[in-house]
């Protein structure tokens, strides 16, 4: 039996649930730390956590949708935040790493997947792929809001303990994910061999 493939409504809907599911990890407050300029939030997760569960593609496509309707106005970042303001800010760099972020951690999360089921470490691998990825785009953009980079990189510190929780979280439920549904990630099934 061939294996199935995605429909492109399929692929559609998955990419609405994933913008909806990071805006709705926004409900939970950032949090501001020692007087920072970028808030503590759970939000950051659901980029690295959509690559890993369902490849770069989608992943992708799930923050885009989501960072234009927070473009548009909608208030859908951590804090009720939208509009132009939190792009052009101290987190806006953050935000345009979140693209990045679901990128990297897809291709790779997919390149695992193509060696058979991805396990617990290839996706831990992917996760914090992301995350420093984000970091990469977030902290050089912070360092020139702020007009220092010290500002910006002892700033960032405060983020790691945390994030790195967020990792260990998103490839945990990720080895759940593909265990129970194999076959999520995009570009991840092998080819049948011809007879």
């Amino acid at each position: 039996m061939a294996p199935r493939t995605a429909t492109p409504a399929a692929d559609l809907a998955t990419t609405v649930v994933l913008a909806a599911f990071i805006a709705v990890l926004g409900l939970f407050p950032g949090v501001y730390v020692g007087g920072g300029a970028v808030p503590i939030v759970l939000q950051n997760m659901g980029p690295f956590l959509a690559g890993v569960l369902v490849g770069a593609r989608r992943a992708v496509f799930a923050v885009l949708l989501l960072l234009v309707l927070v473009l548009i106005g909608l208030p859908l970042l951590s804090g009720g935040r939208g509009g132009l303001a939190p792009f052009v800010g101290p987190s806006g760099g953050f935000l345009i790493g979140w693209v990045f972020s679901a990128l990297v951690s897809g291709l790779i999360a997919q390149a695992a997947a193509r060696r058979g089921r991805p396990g617990l470490p290839m996706l831990l691998l992917a996760a914090l792929a992301g995350l420093l990825v984000d970091y990469a785009i977030g902290i050089p953009w912070w360092a020139v809001v702020a007009g220092s980079w010290k500002t910006a990189v002892v700033g960032s510190l405060v983020f790691v303990p945390g994030d790195l929780a967020k990792v260990v979280v998103a490839a945990l439920v990720a080895v759940m994910v593909h265990r129970a549904l194999p076959g999520r990630l995009v570009g991840a099934r092998r080819e049948r061999a011809s007879a």
